[in-house]
């Protein structure tokens, strides 16, 4: 059995080093640590490389879209099962065992976190509990909470998945989510196994209200809505009628 941490990083130099030490200490000796950089100016990847463990693997992207980048080093993952990290958090002790247990049952497991701010302060204990998080095809297309950070999945699920879709209002982690919810099974992990760390340059926005989870406006995110739940259907009516 092998496992591959894939992570997408960009200028992530503040916090990388932390992230891939709580990730070290958990994996095994012949499990991975895919990396795909989409042109980090800053000193990322030198801080990478300083750590000189075999097991991180370094690819470019140079692409500057999130979704291509994780894609990236999507397509690179060798391991019989797949987790997903961030650049900027910490692994708790205990996630790595806790979801390779549960996914010899499950084809993808989602695990809770607590956020935490800038130096490690939590300012919400349970992630799953503060968004109502949950499995549901509608409720998730509707009001994600599928967060790639927290999930780990099978080779099976990641051979489903990819390609992702090209539109750029279905994120990678709620398209992945999804297509576990409809071709496989999907359990979520109540204990907090992650310190989800929110600060300025954060890419997703904290929030339990559909409206106010971003700064666009209503009919654009009902359109949005409205794409997510077509690509939905096409991938259903494809994969299981």
């Amino acid at each position: 059995m092998k496992v591959s941490v894939c992570i997408a990083t960009y200028n992530g130099e503040n916090y990388i080093r932390q992230q891939l030490e709580s990730i070290l200490l958990q994996i095994g000796r012949n499990d991975e640590i895919i990396i795909s950089d989409d042109g980090s100016t800053d000193n990322t990847i030198n801080i990478i490389k300083s750590l000189e463990d075999a097991r991180i693997k370094i690819t470019y992207a140079n692409g500057h879209n999130f979704k291509k980048n994780f894609e990236n080093a999507l397509c690179h993952a060798t391991g019989d099962y797949i987790f997903l990290s961030d650049q900027d958090d910490v692994w708790i002790e205990g996630k790595y065992t806790s979801c390779l247990k549960e996914l010899q049952t499950c084809d993808l497991v989602i695990t809770n976190s607590s956020v935490v701010d800038n130096n490690m302060n939590i300012i919400i204990p349970s992630f799953f509990d503060y968004y109502h998080s949950g499995p549901g095809v509608l409720k998730n297309s509707l009001n994600n909470t599928y967060f790639g950070a927290c999930m780990a999945f099978n080779q099976k699920i990641l051979n489903f998945a990819l390609p992702f879709p090209k539109t750029k209002e279905i994120g990678h982690d709620i398209w992945i989510g999804l297509v576990a919810e409809i071709v496989g099974k999907v359990h979520f992990i109540n204990q907090p196994f992650l310190l989800y760390r929110r600060h300025d340059l954060s890419l997703t926005n904290i929030s339990t209200n559909l409206v106010t989870r971003s700064q666009r406006g209503l009919f654009t995110k009902l359109i949005s809505r409205f794409i997510v739940l077509y690509h939905v259907a096409i991938f259903y009516l494809k994969h299981k009628l």
